[in-house]
């Protein structure tokens, strides 16, 4: 087809004879007046389609949705996940559809940064990531507060500790721009992985959104698609098995969000490489635990980048990485990183002197978890690193947060929360607000939390997610009863159930599905559709369609 009729609808759009001989690049944007992650891309887009017209391109730009995790709490949550295959279709859909030369994609939040990686990888046509950036944090007498600090005041105000005004206080002031919550969480994580990867330019995660070098850098990231577009260089050819490790022992490196072990398998997947949830584990104890952010430490985002970001960090461990790789600055890893340097040693710590021996990541087993569980250790109370305790029982978040509430919490207790997985939920509810009402409450080096759900990048304390196989399937979280005493081993990576096959198997026997929660609409479909948490909870219409 010579593209007449194409260049006859793009008229129509205001487009001229002279825009349409250029390159065609689309700025993949995902906007919103819904979402403080999201709400400064419209004027960073701006910033990028100047670049692409001063280099010599066309840009193009077209949205997909992102709905925040933090907003979407109890019913919404079981919409967040599967979001992610909504955002990655979306933009495979228009960019394929459009048959663009090259995409910036923009991006900043906990799901949409891995579905725009993936159809990224899915599409391979040149790419390069604008992360948004991150909020600035909000200085107060007490210290710096970020997002996480309000679910922490909610269990604060719940057990008695401050009063309402207090909370009113810091629910007014928590969240001062717009911007990625500045704490590690799965938005920061992702846009890490993002730029380890080599998907982004340098500095680019852990930039302050609200700063004028955001702005700048959207305009050279609107130039540099052209580069990459002349270098004839995709996705592909950068998101490797080696670039993948980099990403994971710099996500394990900062104490990283648990949710990477459903994202960078699904973001492998579509470059044709197996990831495996063992893979993390081994890494994680392979690399020294270089640096905490909140909530599992005092520093947040802004103290991350102003000690050198992601460069930084790598320099500081690039002898655990693999360095000659291409990157979207056409230039390697090790170009990438030759001039950089740790300006504040106290936030990025040196590989002879770091802050654990071990990466922030664990993969439990045993009997509770015969498909194995995810911890986020590096945020877990060194008393609570193995723990024994009677398991209370609950059949869905609500109830759990219900029971909190009422205060009948006991020390010692391990929280079972279950039908909450992918499939069970639908949709792999994340608790966080119940995680951190559990330090908020005090109860945070004494109680322990155990799901097939999942848990915010900016949980901390003894939360133990992604049990598999889920309740849903059958798997022995459904079996559990009140009272049966749970045994939890972090450095020994258990996790296991004090009651005997015999008595398993008795009541696997006696054990009946629970009815699905939801029918119709997208929800259904994912439900029938999406595989278990150890591989990603990603689509396998092949094997489970019904």
């Amino acid at each position: 087809m010579d593209g007449t009729y194409a260049r006859s609808l793009y008229r129509a759009c205001g487009f001229t004879d002279l825009d349409l001989k250029k390159p065609l690049v689309a700025v993949a944007n995902s906007w919103t007046e819904a979402n403080p992650g999201h709400y400064h891309l419209r004027e960073l887009a701006q910033h990028v389609k100047s670049g692409i017209l001063a280099a010599g391109g066309t840009p193009m730009e077209f949205n997909t949705i992102a709905p925040c995790d933090g907003i979407a709490q109890g019913e919404g949550m079981h919409y967040i996940l599967p979001s992610r295959e909504i955002i990655a279709a979306s933009v495979e859909m228009m960019a394929q559809a459009h048959q663009f030369d090259g995409m910036v994609m923009l991006c900043s939040c906990d799901k949409i940064v891995p579905g725009m990686l993936m159809a990224a990888v899915r599409c391979d046509i040149p790419t390069v990531f604008l992360t948004g950036g991150t909020a600035f944090p909000f200085t107060s007498l007490d210290g710096t507060v970020v997002a996480c600090d309000v679910k922490e005041a909610i269990g604060k105000y719940k057990s008695g500790k401050i009063n309402a005004d207090e909370l009113a206080y810091i629910e007014s002031n928590a969240c001062a721009s717009a911007g990625a919550c500045s704490m590690m969480g799965t938005a920061n994580t992702m846009s890490c992985v993002v730029e380890a990867l080599g998907m982004s330019m340098p500095g680019c995660a852990t930039m302050p959104a609200a700063s004028s070098a955001k702005s700048t850098s959207a305009r050279l990231a609107g130039e540099q698609i052209m580069r990459v577009m002349e270098a004839e260089l995709t996705p592909r050819q950068i998101v490797t098995e080696e670039s993948i490790y980099n990403a994971i022992r710099v996500a394990v490196a900062v104490g990283g969000s648990t949710n990477m072990l459903l994202h960078i398998p699904a973001i492998a997947r579509e470059a044709g490489i197996t990831i495996t949830i063992d893979l993390f584990d081994e890494l994680s104890r392979k690399t020294p635990l270089l640096a905490k952010f909140k909530p599992a430490s005092q520093f947040n985002l802004l103290d991350f980048h102003e000690a050198g970001g992601v460069p930084a960090l790598m320099k500081e461990m690039e002898d655990l990485l693999t360095l000659d790789l291409p990157t979207v600055t056409c230039k390697t890893l090790r170009e990438n990183i030759s001039q950089t340097r740790v300006t504040r040693q106290e936030v990025i710590r040196s590989l002879d002197n770091p802050i654990a021996p071990e990466g922030g990541i664990a993969i439990l087993y045993g009997s509770l978890a015969p498909k194995g569980a995810v911890v986020k250790q590096s945020a877990v109370n060194p008393k609570m690193l193995t723990h024994s305790g009677p398991a209370k029982v609950f059949d869905c978040e609500e109830d759990v947060r219900d029971y909190m509430s009422s205060r009948r919490v006991q020390p010692g207790d391990v929280l079972i929360i279950r039908y909450e997985g992918p499939k069970g939920g639908p949709g792999m509810r994340e608790l966080s607000i119940p995680a951190a009402m559990l330090i908020g409450m005090g109860l945070g080096d004494s109680v322990a939390m155990v799901t097939d759900g999942r848990y915010s990048g900016a949980s901390r304390g003894p939360c133990i997610g992604h049990v598999c196989p889920e309740a849903v399937e059958g798997g022995p979280i459904a079996l559990v009863k009140g009272g049966d005493v749970i045994d939890i081993d972090i450095p020994n990576r258990r996790l296991d159930i004090r009651v005997s096959g015999s008595e398993l198997e008795k009541r696997r026997s006696e054990w009946k599905p629970k009815q699905p929660k939801i029918y119709g609409g997208f929800l259904d479909l994912y439900s029938r559709l999406v595989s278990g948490a150890d591989q990603g909870a990603i689509f396998q219409p092949q094997h489970n369609q019904t």
